[in-house]
């Protein structure tokens, strides 16, 4: 694998599990964030005097408000004068002057990893983690909960329908956690249960190495003394259940041995239909998700519910009011009669996914393009190559520059190394590298014809690409 990294960034501190009983004045920074504006609804519904600040007005600033959150748009000192503990992510800096004040009041100041541990520590909590189907999976297992008359608690850190800004506050009696290994947060959460949907490479700026990463889950998969599940196909993931010793572990895929074991799984108008073989059983059942992939996301919420007990059929029966998750094939409309859709995808493996996914839909009938926004100046300087394969089924990829999500440019790094990598690898294919909004919009235009399906990717702005290209925004 190509890299233009040599040493991983610095870590946020180890938090250790904050004390949550009680009513706390809790002051969360950033609450706008996917990650934080869930834990500011769940801290609010569980009886917390919660306020928060972002730098700008967003949509999810009214959903947060709407459940009791005090929000002020902007950050200023004064708003932390009068609280118990202060909230905040990786994603803050900390010469914030929020973060500052409170210090100097001699206030506690907790990364968000010590508030879900708290958490962790008073509801039992169903951990979902993974390099890829986190958000999904998430859902699907909040969704099917529910339908069985579980009231979950949930934070997921996506933005899913019947679900306020990705929290559920519901009972005390389990809580589903989207747990992210991004930055260590997962390493210090004491989960009762945990579903590792996968283990691919990402985030070596924080682990370093990929060994590394997988040691880490290997750590972190030893420490629950719950339900385990992992993926029985994902070789990594088997390599990681091998080393652990006195861990029962239940499996989900197509592998002949799997516990829950996917079957004739197939592409429908509707979705996707499937079959699941567990305890000497099989049963049938459909979901409204584009993606194969989709369904090993199913099978891993399924092996979890088996575990605890759930009527799998009634579980599954509730799959069909299932609203899927803002971002995972997404359908946005029309072109000259040809599908858009916007997917989150960003790393190999996903895309790839994704792009199967619109080759497969049935509306498809002509050519598909591929928008990839590559994301992270450090993701794509230590990963670049590993792009080169995963848009052989697109007639069309069009490469833009990257979307730095806060992090600093590197010299040498732009989303032309991702396009020289597929150029490199297949020159017989049609990549084309249009680095500005405009030059994407025109080219795509131009492109698209009746029948034909774009796609386009990335945790970046990419997500407004389908209304710019509608509105022939340059």
């Amino acid at each position: 694998m190509g890299s233009l990294m040599s040493a991983p960034l610095s870590r946020p501190p180890r938090e250790l599990p904050v004390d949550l009983s009680g009513s706390r004045r809790v002051h969360v920074v950033g609450v706008g964030g996917p990650g934080m504006a869930p834990l500011a609804i769940v801290l609010s519904g569980l009886g917390h005097r919660v306020s928060g600040s972002d730098m700008r007005e967003s949509l999810t600033l009214d959903t947060v408000r709407n459940a009791g959150v005090a929000v002020t748009v902007g950050h200023d000192a004064d708003l932390v004068s009068d609280v118990d503990l202060v909230v905040y992510s990786t994603a803050i800096p900390q010469n914030n002057v929020e973060l500052m004040h409170a210090r100097e009041l001699n206030i506690a100041v907790h990364h968000r990893s010590g508030i879900l541990a708290g958490l962790c520590h008073i509801i039992p909590t169903i951990g979902v983690a993974g390099t890829h189907g986190k958000s999904t999976t998430s859902a699907l297992l909040t969704h099917m909960l529910t339908a069985c008359g579980r009231d979950p608690m949930a934070i997921v850190g996506a933005e899913v329908p019947g679900l306020r800004a990705g929290a559920r506050v519901g009972s005390s009696t389990l809580c589903v956690l989207e747990a992210d290994e991004s930055d260590g947060t997962l390493e210090t959460l004491p989960l009762s249960h945990i579903i590792v949907t996968n283990v691919d490479v990402d985030h070596l700026d924080h682990f370093g190495t990929f060994a590394q990463l997988q040691d880490s889950m290997a750590d972190v998969i030893a420490k629950v003394s719950g339900i385990v599940v992992m993926s029985a196909d994902d070789v990594i993931s088997q390599e990681i259940a091998h080393r652990l010793t006195g861990t029962a572990v239940r499996t989900f895929g197509y592998s002949a041995d799997a516990d829950v074991r996917l079957d004739e799984v197939v592409s429908t108008h509707q979705g996707l239909a499937f079959k699941i073989h567990v305890n000497g059983h099989v049963l049938e059942g459909a979901v409204p998700l584009r993606g194969t992939h989709n369904a090993l996301n199913v099978a891993a919420a399924l092996a979890m519910l088996d575990g605890l007990g759930i009527n799998l059929a009634e579980a599954i029966d509730a799959l069909g009011s299932f609203g899927g998750v803002i971002r995972r094939f997404t359908e946005r409309g029309h072109l000259n009669r040809a599908l858009l859709v916007d997917d989150y995808a960003h790393l190999p493996a996903e895309i790839d996914a994704a792009v199967q996914a619109m080759r497969s839909h049935p509306e498809v009938t002509g050519r598909v393009v591929a928008v990839f926004q590559p994301n992270r100046y450090h993701r794509i300087a230590e990963m670049y190559a590993s792009y080169a394969d995963c848009f052989v089924h697109a007639d069309l990829t069009v490469i833009t520059d990257i979307y730095a999500s806060g992090t600093t440019p590197i010299p040498g790094v732009t989303g032309k190394l991702v396009w020289e990598a597929i150029s490199n690898a297949h020159p017989e294919s049609d990549v084309l590298w249009a680095p500005t909004r405009g030059d994407v919009v025109k080219t795509v235009a131009d492109y698209l014809q009746p029948g034909d399906g774009c796609i386009s990717m990335g945790c970046g702005d990419i997500e407004t690409f389908p209304d710019d290209v509608r509105g022939g925004v340059h």
